[in-house]
């Protein structure tokens, strides 16, 4: 849809660093195939890129490109994907820069702050005149937790992802450093061999992705920026917000702090095990142990402050050091009160690794140090060993000392503790009711739970909760499937047993639709001790149980889910016991899914709306897990933005969203993007916490009606292909590479919950990846267009109406701008030559014809709504992202269809399957949020 993109000459001023920085890294990728991959090799690719941009300005058809695979081997096509796939990758890197350098420029010119920085944000605190009470009533307790998730669209290695970093320093050193020609020269050469490696280095693995892949995967991305940004980011909100209230106590907080479902997100995936959640649970407290460590070392060589020359030092720093058997730290001297106290330290986090962790985690010559002390209790005790050194440098005068790698320390405990992430548990609600149902059979406590209503359901799990005995015994004879489950949730209680209350924060319900679902799960809680009852009868958790509303309909009955379920008194208690917070998971995939674009937004903001009534009426705090995904079909988009659109009430301080796949690398994968990243969350939180953000003033009740008006008609349209098209689910898996995501080794999770052709059960990731891979992008827009123009009609005012809503409404514009975002990675041609993979004529016709018009309509009504056609008039970094990179995926999708035409005809073989998934990984590479 490049052709619904104005870029005039101002836009290609700006980004002439940015073309420059492309064209560079293009030809030292082109030497490198010339060289390496041989002249015939290479000329195809740069025909192949001529082409690409021939097609732009209409002087070569996508025919004449096509032709040029037709007849060609599929060794000969594989250095053309691997090419495209190389260059994704550096036209990545090289945004990335642009996006950096542009902001460096920003900052040296002393402009205004830019939105979603924390500068903005403080600059909008101030403006608004609001007092310090007001601050810490709003962000007490405040919490905003990215979630990492497994992707399958997320295979890079290892290798890949370091080569990636390497470059980008390189680069950054050729932007910033005044050179000599020498220098130069041997700059290129280098940043030549990085290029080098990464084009002989497999892109994707040969194997299919297994879980323990992705822990570590995931774990990445601790050493490559979070250690780093996480708590200086930390540390800078709560400087910044003591500066601004000095009245108020801000030390406690700490905002961001980490989680992930990699290991345990078992629903619909039979590979996560009670194994499984061990080793990810012990996974991530090996890394912060290494981390914890590491530092510690690093101080002990730092601080070498003599008792000569400095003051004297706190009696409570001498008590530390004094605590360490001498004999275990040769060579030490008396006069070196803190790296006494840093070895002191050191030993005592030792022995908690070797009681946690094992005897392999420490090295045999640490083993004395780790015997010599007794092992930390938890974090905190660690934490305020760690404060007693830092009060004693301020005390002679050494602030500038405390405050750097101490510092840093001080902050990475705090907020990483003993097990760097939160691991989530979630299940499906239909497998804890089979569960739930065989124990109480087991017990002879009731034989048929699966014939009771719900009440029944309420009345009995109630009275099960409020007892203290067990439904089993270590003999009891389970079905594989409840072995499985308990097993699970027993690793789970392992883990807080090893590493802390914070190891499993959340154990969320899939599809929860009713109170029995919530109550189930705690049953399995309770089996595994993390639920238990006191001895006055009131119930305590670690883990919060937290429902995930994801179709339609049940975010339209959740409000009233957790109203029935917070009207309990024992669950009532527990809450109370949990600091007043309930929180609840909304899915943007599922319902995206069942109800199309715009009716699922509509029906998440008004999910939201509701739960901030019903947590208010009940007493309780309200937390929000949102379930993004990385496309806009899955709820992505700008994180910023879309935290901003969140209703009143939505946020108050509070924050839990998933980050998937390639999403990740573009977002963490090296400290500035990571930062900047992270800063738009925190920005965004605390704007929407304390500010009116809404913008629809005192009676939002008229847009509320306009909405469920336009929802309705939304969902009808889109329903009307999905679910109600005869031969829709044959057109879609024929016209999309549906199946073969499915064969191909891409994830550890299979691509449905059942085995059924369903929609309704096929997953989100491969649903949205199917229609991203073909450029389509349907569930990111289809069903508005109709939607808006039967609702307008002819009436004029209505149309103004939705004007100033777009103007006004954070939320509506939001909508309205990932639309636009989608509506321009779409491409209608490169469509037609997927949907020609669906045999039967008549169906193709029929389905691509509705699947056009829509999209013209919508394309049409956003126009008039905005007032330009121009579909990325508000977002200038993806216009320029869009204009540059978009001809380099023409062979990337032509190179697809072709390959799918051939396996699908029973060319089959393992150079083909190859192909076909780096074509998948390329696509995904470039469009940066394909599933």
């Amino acid at each position: 849809m490049v052709e619904r993109i104005s870029v005039d000459d101002a836009d290609r001023a700006l980004t002439e660093p940015l073309r420059d920085d492309i064209r560079y890294l293009g030809d030292l990728l082109g030497g490198v195939i010339a060289s390496h991959a041989g002249d015939e090799a290479f000329t195809l690719v740069e025909d192949s890129r001529r082409d690409a941009f021939g097609i732009r300005y209409a002087d070569v058809t996508r025919d004449e490109l096509a032709d040029r695979y037709t007849d060609r081997a599929v060794a000969d096509l594989m250095p053309v994907i691997r090419a495209f796939t190389n260059f994704a990758l550096l036209a990545n890197l090289a945004e990335d820069l642009h996006r950096e350098r542009r902001r460096r420029i920003h900052l040296r010119a002393g402009d205004r702050p830019q939105a979603s920085s924390l500068a903005a944000a403080f600059g909008k605190l101030a403006d608004a005149g609001l007092s310090g009470s007001q601050v810490i009533a709003g962000l007490g307790g405040a919490q905003v937790v990215p979630v990492i998730t497994a992707h399958p669209t997320e295979t890079r290695r290892r290798s890949v992802f370091d080569a990636q970093n390497r470059i980008t320093e390189l680069m950054r050193v050729r932007a910033r450093t005044e050179l000599t020609p020498a220098e130069e020269a041997a700059l290129d050469a280098d940043i030549g061999r990085q290029i080098l490696m990464l084009w002989q280095t497999a892109l994707i693995r040969m194997r299919r992705l297994t879980i323990s892949d992705e822990i570590v995967t995931g774990l990445r991305y601790y050493g490559a920026s979070f250690f780093e940004v996480v708590p200086a980011l930390n540390n800078d909100v709560r400087s910044a917000l003591a500066a601004a209230y000095p009245d108020v106590d801000f030390s406690g907080m700490s905002m961001i702090s980490m989680g992930s479902w990699i290991g345990g997100d078992r629903d619909g995936n039979p590979f996560v095990t009670a194994e499984v959640v061990m080793e990810a649970s012990s996974s991530a407290a090996r890394v912060v142990m290494r981390h914890h460590l590491g530092e510690l070392a690093a101080l002990h060589q730092e601080l070498s402050m003599s008792t000569r020359l400095v003051a004297p030092v706190s009696a409570a720093l001498v008590a530390l050091g004094a605590g360490f058997a001498p004999d275990a730290e040769p060579g030490r001297t008396d006069d070196e009160p803190f790296r006494s106290a840093v070895t002191a330290i050191r030993s005592r986090v030792l022995a908690r690794a070797l009681v946690t962790l094992g005897d392999d985690f420490v090295d045999p010559g640490e083993r004395e140090l780790a015997t010599a002390s007794e092992p930390y209790a938890d974090a905190d005790a660690f934490s305020a060993d760690l404060d007693v050194i830092d009060d004693a440098l301020r005390t002679v005068s050494d602030a500038s000392i405390a405050d750097d790698r101490l510092g840093a320390l001080r902050e990475a405990v705090r907020t990483f503790g003993f097990h760097l992430s939160g691991l989530d548990m979630r299940q499906n609600s239909d497998t804890h009711a089979e569960v739930v149902a065989e124990l109480l059979a087991w017990a002879g406590v009731c034989p048929d739970y699966g014939a009771l209503d719900e009440q029944a359901r309420i009345d009995l799990l109630t009275g099960e909760l409020t007892s203290r005995r067990p439904l089993t015994s270590p003999d009891a004879e389970l079905s594989e499937l409840a072995v499985k489950e308990l097993g699970v949730v027993h690793a789970a209680a392992g883990a807080v047993d090893r590493f802390g209350r914070h190891a499993v924060p959340t154990y969320i319900i899939s599809m929860c639709q009713s109170v029995s679902d919530m109550l189930e799960a705690m049953i399995l809680l309770k089996e595994a001790g993390l639920y238990r009852l006191g001895d006055d009868g009131a119930p305590s958790c670690s883990v919060r149980v937290v429902p995930l509303f994801e179709t339609i309909e049940d975010l339209r009955d959740g409000a009233a889910t957790m109203t029935a379920t917070l009207s309990l008194g024992f669950y009532r208690d527990l809450v109370r016991a949990q600091g007043d917070t309930q929180e609840v998971m909304l899915g943007y995939s599922d319902s995206n899914k069942d109800g199309g674009y715009l009716a699922a937004n509509w029906a998440l903001y008004r999910a939201e709306l509701d739960l901030v009534a019903a947590a208010r009426d009940a007493g309780v705090r309200l937390q929000l897990f949102h379930g993004r995904g990385g496309t806009v079909g899955r709820g992505g988009g700008p994180s910023y933005d879309a935290i901003l659109a969140q209703p009143p009430g939505a946020v108050q301080g509070a924050l839990r969203l998933t980050e998937q796949g390639e999403i990740i690398a573009a977002k963490y994968a090296e400290p500035v993007s990571a930062r900047r990243n992270l800063e738009s969350l925190l920005a965004a939180t605390i704007e929407s916490t304390l500010l009116d953000t809404e913008g629809l003033g005192d009676d939002p009740a008229a847009a509320y009606a306009d909405f469920d008006e336009l929802a309705e008609l939304a969902r009808r349209s889109y329903s009307a292909l999905v679910h109600q098209t005869p031969g829709f689910v044959k057109y879609f898996t024929a016209s999309t590479p549906l199946s073969e995501i499915g064969a191909l080794n891409i994830g550890s999770r299979p691509t449905s919950r059942k085995q059924t052709t369903a929609i309704s059960d096929l997953r989100a990731i491969p649903w949205v990846l199917s229609w991203t891979q073909c450029r389509v992008m349907l569930p990111g827009w289809y069903g508005v267009g109709s939607a808006v123009e039967q609702w307008v009609g002819t009436d004029a005012e209505r149309l103004d109406k939705l004007r100033d809503y777009y103007q006004n409404w954070p939320f509506f514009r939001s909508v309205m701008s990932n639309m636009a975002q989608v509506l321009a990675k779409s491409d209608m041609g490169l469509a037609h030559r997927y949907a020609a993979l669906v045999d039967d004529e008549e169906l193709r016709n029929r389905v691509f014809s509705m699947i056009v018009a829509e999209h013209e309509r919508t394309i049409a009504m956003y126009a008039k709504i905005t007032g330009t056609s121009d579909l990325l008039a508000d977002n200038a970094a993806l216009k320029r992202s869009v204009y540059n990179r978009f001809p380099y995926l023409e062979p990337l999708n032509l190179l697809q269809v072709e390959l799918l035409k051939r396996f699908r005809a029973g060319e089959d073989s393992p150079l083909i399957r190859r192909g076909i998934q780096l074509t998948m990984n390329g696509l995904a590479t470039a469009l940066r949020n394909s599933g």
